[in-house]
């Protein structure tokens, strides 16, 4: 077994390189075929009926609107009717035939059967299920003082798209539908105070990267990696190293740094679109592909950055590089969208 393995290490590399040099040119010409098609020809969604969790605000609120643009029948479902009523009329001012309200927890299986069954039982099909639903924390991981109070970060971010995955496959596959995921592009970055999220993300992506091999063609699959997207995760609502939800803007401030943040109107849009042309993989913004393609190539550079840029000195100051930056150039009114100066605390 030693000898074979010895034997694959030397003949792997040239042998790889020799495939990639055969099989990418080709490749690439029919990517860019397909893409000019389905860019000239997408998904037509009337008549169509499209799920989406986490619905009541934010990156979910906005995929709503931009669906009902489109003329899609909605299910939206979130913990919070009223605010899930308020989409829904806005929904149907902006061209919805119709849209159902839900109130669910998606962290709950129970719940996420019973709002794939009733939603099918109303409009007698599902043809995309957008898993949006997330929360975040923030905090170094040597801080947190009851690691299980962080269960919920995975019952959430990851069971909580799984679960209602699981319902919906054989109605998806009825339709041929598709599957529409907001991961993160934090699922391929080391962003310090952010580990348990971090790896929800990474979970998360790697599943439905497998379940896209299973699923062949009977049902695509369209992976979203949003990096600094309008929210009330960037409005400062997160879980503290003590484990309570509550809002933080200071802390957020600290991650956000000279960053700038993208409308959740301008995501949703490009989600949208990129659904309707059966995309395998969506950033927003377009530039953080960069910062994973150096992540791959120079990994010790990037983790030396994230820990300069965002971790404060041991034995020195106790605010990191990010948070100084921010507050010197004062450029928190054009980094971040003005709809995040509200400091109400919402409950998904």
């Amino acid at each position: 077994m030693d000898l074979r393995n010895k034997f694959m290490n030397l003949v792997a590399p040239p042998a790889a390189l020799f495939f990639l040099c055969l099989v990418l040119p080709p490749l690439y010409f029919l990517k860019l075929f397909f893409y000019l098609f389905s860019a000239l020809f997408p998904q037509n969604l009337r008549q169509k009926v499209v799920l989406i969790t986490g619905a009541s605000s934010g990156i979910g609120e906005n995929l709503a609107y931009q669906y009902a643009k489109k003329g899609a029948s909605l299910a939206l479902v979130a913990r919070r009717e009223g605010r899930l009523r308020e989409t829904a009329n806005r929904s149907r001012e902006l061209g919805s035939p119709d849209v159902l309200v839900i109130q669910a927890d998606v962290s709950n299986p129970d719940d996420c059967r019973r709002f794939i069954e009733t939603t099918v039982s109303h409009f007698g099909r599902l043809d995309h299920l957008v898993n949006n639903a997330g929360i975040s924390c923030v905090c170094l991981f040597e801080e947190v003082s009851n690691i299980t109070s962080f269960s919920q970060v995975m019952d959430i971010n990851f069971w909580g798209l799984i679960y209602p995955t699981h319902f919906a496959i054989p109605q998806l596959k009825k339709s041929r539908g598709r599957i529409v995921v907001t991961s993160s592009a934090a699922s391929w970055l080391p962003m310090p105070r952010m580990s348990f999220y971090n790896a929800s993300k990474a979970a998360l992506t790697s599943f439905y990267e497998t379940l896209r091999v299973e699923l062949g063609r009977e049902v695509g699959v369209t992976i979203a990696t949003p990096g600094l997207t309008e929210s009330e995760m960037t409005q400062g609502k997160m879980l503290t190293k003590e484990g309570h939800l509550q809002m933080d803007q200071e802390t957020t401030d600290t991650q956000v740094g000279p960053f700038p943040v993208v409308y959740a109107e301008a995501y949703a849009k490009a989600v949208v679109e990129a659904a309707c042309r059966g995309q395998r993989y969506l950033t927003v913004p377009a530039w953080f592909r960069e910062v994973h393609v150096c992540r791959m190539v120079a990994p010790e550079v990037v983790d030396w950055f994230f820990r300069l840029l965002f971790m404060a000195r041991p034995g020195g100051e106790k605010e990191p590089l990010s948070k100084k930056l921010f507050d010197a150039t004062g450029t928190k009114e054009m980094l971040y969208p003005s709809s995040q100066q509200s400091s109400e605390i919402k409950q998904d």
